[in-house]
């Protein structure tokens, strides 16, 4: 049998640092961003269809969330800056990111290929469910500016004022809902997150 480098490939997400021109107070890495914003994107999906009567396909939501930034093992975590400040660059790495996704697929199985290929581009989303995955990118992101922020790290300042308002920008009651019932909770402490023990965590 003929073996696939395709899973070997995507567990080197874990060595792809992101943030890489600011200072961190804890490096976060591109697996356990993917899993963060997989998280999100089920939450804000169930928000959606639970209370707002819309009808996101939680599946394709949670794969596309799970794989969004596989391409990055082959093209690295590129700065916003560079990114997203020059229109022409911006479409030239779209370019590569869709040829990444394109040489990780080709490592599948071919009687694979059709149920998981898909999913590293969003290919079969419609474009509701494409902004859900996006805005939970962004909270993702929110998150951890919230995080070093609370580590004392002021390099996160301007990186969250700007991320809060991307999210803000794109309109979306599934993260003012999110934003209202479960990002306040991500400033406490751990003994505030869960009073135990006269107030006090257990020690490992």
């Amino acid at each position: 049998m003929e073996h696939s480098s395709f899973y070997a490939m995507l567990f080197r997400m874990k060595y792809i640092n992101r943030w890489g021109l600011m200072r961190n107070t804890r490096w976060e890495n591109l697996s356990e961003h993917s899993l963060e914003t997989a998280m999100l994107a089920h939450v804000l999906a169930v928000i959606g269809n639970k209370r707002l009567g819309r009808q996101y396909p939680l599946e394709g939501v949670v794969l596309h969330a799970l794989y969004h930034d596989c391409s990055e093992i082959l093209t690295g975590d590129l700065p916003t800056p560079v990114k997203y400040d020059n229109p022409s660059l911006q479409g030239s790495y779209k370019e590569v990111e869709r040829a990444a996704c394109d040489r990780l697929a080709a490592l599948l199985p071919a009687d694979l290929r059709e149920e998981i290929a898909p999913y590293l581009s969003g290919g079969g989303l419609d474009a509701a469910s494409h902004r859900l995955v996006k805005a939970a990118d962004r909270l993702a992101a929110l998150i951890k500016c919230v995080e070093e922020e609370k580590g004392g790290n002021r390099e996160f300042v301007q990186a969250k004022a700007a991320t809060l308002a991307a999210l803000q920008g794109m309109g979306l009651e599934e993260v003012a809902i999110f934003q209202a019932e479960f990002l306040p909770a991500f400033f406490l402490t751990l003994d505030e997150l869960e009073p135990r023990n006269g107030g006090k965590a257990d020690e490992a």
